[in-house]
């Protein structure tokens, strides 16, 4: 056997010991293969997913807003927002009713990933009735054009409308394509804004690049303008929006309940997936460390999987499950539903149709904390969303043209 058989024959073996699969027989010359915690945890199916279907008929649904009582800014009306990325917000209630759609949104780009995407309410909604939202917007003067925008109204629930709808950010650079808008919006403890950007695809080298708005995390406040605190960069010439840095595609984040921090998830291309307690400041590695690789090929990406300036993942997925969605249970407040799970994340899976549950380690300090395992239940369908309410539940959305569904989550 030639030297370059043997090489090719050991790459093959520590793939499948590292259950990278043959797709990753490119390795790298002087790359090894080595246990890496973040990768290699226990993963235990518990069954199917226990959930009652509370509305259906939606198409493509990609946010889910839990509306509040009426002059109520604590209780819960039993109704979401809920939008579809084919450009439409409806109201869905646990009765099983869907409403029309709502009047008076922009109207949104949909082409691929693109569209209509996620919701959130004002943390003092009660109090004034602003609902933001996410949607991939054209470029006036280049409609193959487009980018991830932030807009707000006020919700007219009896007139089926938002009013006073006003754009208040828009990323730059918009570019082509209809890959990874990105998108979530989280609302902070300080009341400042988190969005979520991708790098819009065929873009990736620009998420390492600090003056405009691909591959970021953003913080914003109400108006839409850089929020006070965001951090300063030692390099220089950094978006004044920019929290984070150096991701792929993030399509879940949360709070977490007792820290405060933001964690997200994003996709990876080809592996590589990976769950992030997101640093103010920080680079998060893409596409310079991953552990993804090239469709198609397995090539490697970028120069290494780990590197010392780089954050390092809570948890990363080879091959990917495709995560979308993010909640902590119990993290609304409402009253304990899953016992034993309270303040563990639980996730989506696009790819892999399933809802993912992460054991944390209790022992393991806030600022340093650590997944035990991964416990999944079979959805049998792709799941986009996933919110905790009020009330205490978990709520998740199914990706489906038409049939989508809104289930509340049984048993965890």
């Amino acid at each position: 056997m030639n030297p370059k058989s043997r090489r090719l024959l050991l790459a093959a073996g520590l793939a499948s010991l590292t259950g990278l699969g043959a797709g990753f027989l490119t390795l790298a010359p002087g790359r090894r293969a080595r246990a890496e915690p973040a990768l290699n945890l226990p993963i235990e199916a518990r069954g199917a997913l226990v959930a009652r279907t509370m509305v259906q008929g939606l198409d493509h649904p990609w946010g889910l807003a839990p509306l509040p009582g009426a002059g109520s800014g604590e209780g819960f009306s039993g109704r979401f927002l809920v939008t579809e990325r084919s450009g439409t917000m409806r109201v869905a209630g646990l009765d099983g009713s869907l409403s029309v759609p709502l009047g008076g949104l922009p109207p949104a780009v949909v082409d691929g990933q693109g569209g209509l995407l996620d919701v959130v309410l004002h943390p003092r909604f009660a109090e004034n009735g602003w609902v933001y939202w996410t949607f991939s917007e054209s470029d006036g003067a280049d409609t193959r054009r487009a980018g991830t925008s932030l807009a707000r109204g006020r919700l007219d629930l009896a007139a089926g409308k938002l009013s006073e709808v006003t754009v208040l950010f828009r990323q730059t650079p918009k570019v082509q394509g209809g890959n990874h808008f990105g998108g979530r919006l989280v609302w902070d403890r300080q009341g400042m804004l988190f969005m979520t950007l991708g790098d819009r695809g065929g873009f990736r080298k620009e998420a390492q690049v600090l003056g405009h708005h691909l591959g970021k995390v953003l913080r914003l406040d109400e108006h839409g303008q850089p929020a006070p605190g965001n951090p300063s960069f030692a390099q220089g010439g950094a978006a004044p929006e920019v929290w984070s840095y150096g991701h792929r595609n993030v399509q879940g984040a949360a709070l977490h309940p007792q820290t405060g921090e933001l964690w997200a998830h994003e996709h990876g291309p080809q592996g590589g997936d990976e769950l992030n307690r997101v640093r103010p400041g920080r680079n998060h590695g893409w596409p310079a460390v991953t552990y993804g690789r090239e469709y198609g090929s397995g090539r490697v990406i970028g120069q290494a999987e780990t590197r010392e300036d780089i954050v390092p993942a809570l948890r990363t997925w080879v091959p990917s499950i495709a995560p979308s969605g993010l909640a902590f249970v119990g993290g609304a407040g409402g009253p304990e539903r899953y016992p034993g799970a309270t303040g563990q994340p639980v996730l989506g899976a696009l790819r892999g149709q399933v809802l993912v549950r992460l054991e944390l380690d209790s022992s393991a300090p806030a600022s340093a904390p650590r997944v035990l395992r991964e416990l999944r239940l079979d959805a049998g369908t792709r799941i986009r969303d996933v919110r905790a309410a009020p009330d205490g539940w978990l709520y998740v959305l199914t990706d489906e043209p038409d049939s989508g569904r809104l289930l509340r989550v049984e048993k965890l």
